[in-house]
C-alpha cells in the first residue's frame, strides 16, 4: 500500500529530462517581450548587472522580508585584498496579524524592527546605504524600485500588490526620525543567494533556495532579455520558477495530495510546486542551458529540506560544488547594495574619464569654422607659409571624359604596402578598365633607412613586376601615387614636404621624389619609364569616383591616415598663376591644429600618443582622426583606466604596456553590433587582455567614444569643405558627390554614418553623396596619367 502510495513520486531520469524540456522552453518564452505575459515563469529582470569583484567596501544595512521570520543585519566589507566581511544580525518574528494585515503596518513594523536594530548596534548617528530583500515576485524597472505582482508564502498583506514596495518602505523608515537610511536596492532572496556566493566564488553565477518557497536565478547574457532595453553586458534574471505547471504543463505528474494540497492553500491554482526531485531537475537547466551559464550555483536550503543526488548521467560536474550558505539573502542585499555603490563609483570615474571626448554641437561648429579659416589662408599667398593646413596645388586641371584610352603603369606608396599595376583604359560604348597589380612589402628598416634605399627597393619592385607581366621593354606612361604631403610645381614634380605614417626616410624632404625615382631607375639601368605625373591618394580617389559621376569634385581618405581634395576655382589660388578653371587642392588638413587652434579639444591622451609619435607636435588633427592613431588612444584611455582600478582587476599586462598592440582593426571587431561580449572577451585574451565580462562592456565604451569623436571630428572638417564649394559657386543649395576610400570609412560599422551625420548636421545646405572608391590610388593614378596626356595632346594642337 505504501508502495501505491509513493509510485507516482518516483521520477524516471527520462521523465525528469523531459521536464527540463519542458522549463527550458517556458525560460525562452519568459524572455521574450510578446512571450512573456502568458509565460508561467516570469523570468524578471532583477537589474543587479555585475557580480561583486572584491573592490567593493564600506558598511551596509540590510532587511529581509520573505519567510518565517524578520531579519535585520549589519555588513561591514573590507577591500583589504582578502574579500571579507563582518556580519552583525537580529532577527524578529513576523506574526500572522502584520504579514496578513494592512501593507501599511506590514512596513511600519519593519521599520521600527530596524530602528530597533540600529539603536542595539548603536547606529543611529550614521547614514547608511541599505539592501531590502524582498522574496516575492516583482516587476523592477530600477535597481532600488519594485512593484509586487503577487504574494507567496502564506503573505497577504492588503493593499500592497501592484505598489512600489521600496517606496513604501521608505515613506514608513522617514516616520523614524532618528535615523538616516538610504534604500538604494531591492532584491530578491535567491539573487541574494548568489550575491552572497558569489564574493567569495566568483564562478557562482546560479542562485537556487529551496526552503519555505523554492526559486532560482542566473547571470543572463542582455542581448537575450527582450524585456529590457539595451544589449550589452548581463543581468541577473529571477525566474519566478514556482510558478512553473500553472498552465497545466505538470498536470500529469500532480498526485491527487498536490491537489488536495493546492485546493487548501491561500492561492488555489497557483505556485503549483512540483515535487522536490522534478525541482531539482529544473535547476538543471539553468547550468545546462547554452543561454549564458558556466560556474557554480549557490544554494541556500531550509528546514529538513536537502538536495537529492544529481540524476544519472547529466553533464553538470559542477553542481557537486553546490555550498549549503545559511547567510544567503539578507547578505546578499547588502553585497547588491555594495556593488551598486562600486558601479555608481566606477560609473562616474569613467565617465570623467571619457567626457572630453563627447564633442556639442556648438564645440563641431567651432571646428568647422576653424578649418575653414586654415583653408584660407593656405589658400592665401601671404599666409601659405604659415598656414597649418597647406592646401598644396596638385595641377590635375581636370576631371575623366570618358575619352581616356591605353595602358598605363600604376605606383602606390602611402602605407607599409607598395602597389605596381597595370591599367588598361578602354574608351568608347564599352568603356572599361582593368587592372593587374602585384603588392610588395616595405620593411621597417627601409622605411626608416636612407632615402636612397627605400627608392631603389621600390625600383626593385617594379622590374619584378614587369618581368611578371613581361612587359619590361615597354616604356609606358607612368602616375606616381606618392600620399604624403608634397609641394608641387607641376603635374610631373613633386617636393616632400615632410613624411607622414611612420615614414622617417632620411634625405629625402625637400627633395623632388619623380626625380628620386629617376635616378633610382638609371641606377639599376635595366628599363626605362615615362613619369607623367605624381598623384596623392586622395586626389586618385576622386577622379576614380568622378570617373563614375561627373558630379564628384571631392575625394575623402579616412584610413591609415587622414586627408581631403578638392576642386578649387583657380581665382582662389593666389599660389599659383592664373584665374581661368578649377585645380585640385590636396589640402593636407592633417596638420590642422598643429598652431594650437584646437588644443581645446585635445585630451592628455591625445598628447601622449602625440609625444609618442615618430613626428611629435605634427599632424594633430590627423592623430585625432586617422586609424594609424586611434587604437593607441585607446591603449592609453585604457591604461589610465586599469590604474584607477577600473579594469582588468588594476593590473597592467605587459602586452598592454606595449605601443601599437591595440591596433585600430580591433575597434572595428569590438565595436561590432554582432558581436557578442563573449566574442569581445576573446578578442582581448589574443591581446593578451584577461578580462571580465563588466572589462568588456568599458573597453567597447572607450572604444565607442575615441572612433565618434574621430568620425565626428572628420565630418566638421569636411562640412567646412563643402560649405566652401557652396559659396564658390553662389548657390543656395549645393548637390555634390565625395569620393571615400580608406578602411576605417569603410570597414568600422559606425564612423561611416556619424560622419555623415556629422556633414549633414553642419552643412545643412549641401546635399552630399558619398560614394565608396574602387582603387583611389592605383585606378586613379592611371586615370590621372590619361587624364594629364589628354590635355597635354590637346594643348599641343
Amino acid at each position: 500500500q505504501v508502495d501505491r502510495y509513493l509510485y507516482h513520486m518516483r521520477l524516471s531520469d527520462d521523465v525528469l529530462l523531459d521536464v527540463m524540456g519542458r522549463f527550458r522552453a517556458e525560460m525562452v518564452k519568459g524572455l521574450g517581450r510578446d512571450t512573456n505575459p502568458t509565460a508561467t515563469v516570469k523570468m524578471l529582470p532583477s537589474l543587479v548587472r555585475s557580480l561583486p569583484d572584491g573592490s567593493e567596501k564600506g558598511d551596509f544595512l540590510a532587511v529581509d522580508l520573505g519567510g518565517s521570520q524578520f531579519r535585520a543585519l549589519e555588513v561591514k566589507v573590507f577591500n583589504d585584498g582578502k574579500q571579507s566581511s563582518q556580519l552583525e544580525s537580529k532577527f524578529y518574528p513576523t506574526p500572522k496579524e502584520v504579514i496578513q494585515g494592512s501593507g501599511a503596518e506590514l512596513f511600519s513594523y519593519v521599520a521600527d524592527c530596524l530602528s530597533d536594530f540600529m539603536e542595539s548596534r548603536n547606529l543611529k548617528h550614521k547614514k547608511l546605504p541599505l539592501g531590502f530583500t524582498f522574496s516575492f515576485p516583482c516587476k523592477q524597472n530600477k535597481l532600488e524600485e519594485g512593484v509586487l505582482l503577487s504574494w507567496t508564502k502564506h503573505f497577504k498583506a492588503r493593499g500592497v500588490q501592484g505598489t512600489d514596495v521600496a517606496s513604501s518602505l521608505r515613506k514608513a523608515l522617514q516616520k523614524h526620525k532618528d535615523i538616516d537610511v538610504d534604500v538604494l536596492a531591492m532584491v530578491n532572496d535567491t539573487v541574494g543567494t548568489m550575491m552572497t556566493c558569489g564574493y567569495d566564488d566568483p564562478r557562482c553565477e546560479v542562485g537556487l533556495i529551496i526552503g519555505t518557497g523554492t526559486n532560482a536565478c542566473y547571470m543572463e547574457d542582455m542581448r537575450h532579455i527582450d524585456l529590457v532595453e539595451g544589449d550589452e553586458g548581463r543581468m541577473c534574471i529571477n525566474t519566478e520558477w514556482g510558478a512553473f505547471g500553472d498552465d497545466g504543463a505538470l498536470d500529469d505528474l500532480r498526485t491527487e495530495f498536490d491537489r488536495e494540497l493546492d485546493l487548501g492553500s491561500l492561492n488555489p491554482g497557483k505556485q503549483l510546486n512540483p515535487a522536490e526531485q522534478t525541482l531539482t531537475n529544473v535547476a538543471l537547466v539553468l547550468s545546462c542551458s547554452n543561454l549564458s551559464l558556466q560556474g557554480r550555483v549557490g544554494f541556500r536550503e531550509g528546514g529538513c529540506t536537502s538536495l537529492p543526488p544529481r540524476p544519472k548521467g547529466c553533464c553538470c560536474s559542477h553542481l557537486r560544488a553546490i555550498k549549503n550558505r545559511l547567510l544567503g539573502s539578507a547578505k546578499g542585499a547588502a553585497m547588491v547594495t555594495a556593488v551598486a555603490y562600486r558601479l555608481a563609483a566606477q560609473r562616474k570615474q569613467i565617465d570623467a574619464v571619457l567626457a572630453p571626448f563627447l564633442l556639442s554641437l556648438e564645440t563641431l561648429r567651432d571646428v568647422k569654422n576653424k578649418m575653414r579659416t586654415e583653408l584660407e589662408y593656405g589658400l592665401k599667398r601671404e599666409t601659405q607659409d604659415r598656414a597649418t593646413v597647406k592646401m598644396l596645388p596638385t595641377y590635375v586641371c581636370g576631371t575623366p571624359d570618358g575619352t581616356e584610352n591605353g595602358k598605363y603603369l600604376a605606383l602606390d606608396l602611402g602605407g607599409t604596402n607598395f602597389r605596381v599595376l597595370l591599367v588598361k583604359i578602354r574608351s568608347g560604348r564599352r568603356r572599361s578598365v582593368r587592372m593587374y597589380n602585384k603588392i610588395f612589402a616595405i620593411p621597417l628598416e627601409i622605411m626608416q633607412g636612407t632615402g636612397e634605399e627605400l627608392f631603389d627597393h621600390i625600383v626593385q619592385c617594379i622590374a619584378d613586376f614587369l618581368e611578371y607581366m613581361g612587359i619590361k621593354g615597354a616604356r609606358l606612361p607612368l602616375g606616381f601615387t606618392f600620399s604624403f604631403p608634397c609641394r608641387q610645381a607641376s603635374i610631373g614634380k613633386g617636393t616632400l614636404v615632410g613624411w607622414t605614417k611612420g615614414f622617417k626616410a632620411t634625405d629625402c624632404e625637400g627633395e623632388d621624389v619623380v626625380d628620386m625615382l629617376r635616378e633610382a631607375i638609371r641606377r639599376r639601368n635595366e628599363f626605362d619609364l615615362d613619369i607623367v605625373a605624381v598623384v596623392n591618394d586622395t586626389v586618385g580617389t576622386m577622379m576614380t569616383c568622378g570617373y563614375e559621376d561627373p558630379n564628384c569634385e571631392i575625394g575623402l581618405i579616412a584610413g591609415t591616415g587622414s586627408n581631403v581634395c578638392y576642386m578649387e576655382d583657380m581665382k582662389n589660388i593666389e599660389i599659383v598663376e592664373g584665374n581661368e578653371g578649377k585645380m585640385c587642392i590636396n589640402t593636407e588638413w592633417g596638420g590642422f591644429g598643429d598652431n594650437g587652434c584646437i588644443d581645446n579639444i585635445r585630451t592628455k591622451y591625445d598628447k601622449e600618443v602625440d609625444e609618442g609619435s615618430l613626428n611629435a607636435g605634427k599632424q594633430r588633427y590627423e592623430k585625432m582622426t586617422s586609424g594609424m592613431y586611434l587604437g593607441e588612444i585607446v591603449r592609453q584611455i585604457l591604461i589610465d583606466l586599469t590604474k584607477q582600478g577600473l579594469l582588468f582587476r588594476g593590473q597592467i599586462s605587459e602586452s598592454l604596456r606595449k605601443r601599437g598592440i591595440f591596433e585600430t582593426k580591433f575597434l572595428s571587431q569590438i565595436e561590432s553590433d554582432r558581436l557578442a561580449l563573449l566574442q569581445v572577451r576573446r578578442i582581448l585574451q589574443q591581446l593578451g587582455l584577461d578580462s571580465t565580462c563588466e572589462d568588456s562592456i568599458i573597453v567597447k565604451e572607450v572604444c565607442g567614444a575615441v572612433s565618434r569623436r574621430a568620425a565626428q571630428l572628420c565630418g566638421a572638417g569636411l562640412a567646412a569643405i563643402v560649405e566652401k564649394k557652396r559659396e564658390n559657386r553662389g548657390v543656395e543649395h549645393l548637390q555634390i558627390t565625395v569620393g571615400v576610400d580608406g578602411t576605417l570609412y569603410k570597414l568600422h560599422p559606425h564612423f561611416s554614418r556619424i560622419l555623415q551625420e556629422t556633414v549633414k548636421e553642419l552643412a545643412p545646405r549641401c546635399d552630399v553623396t558619398f560614394m565608396l572608391s574602387e582603387d583611389g590610388s592605383g585606378k586613379g593614378a592611371a586615370l590621372i596619367t590619361a587624364v594629364a596626356k589628354r590635355l597635354h595632346n590637346i594643348g599641343q594642337k
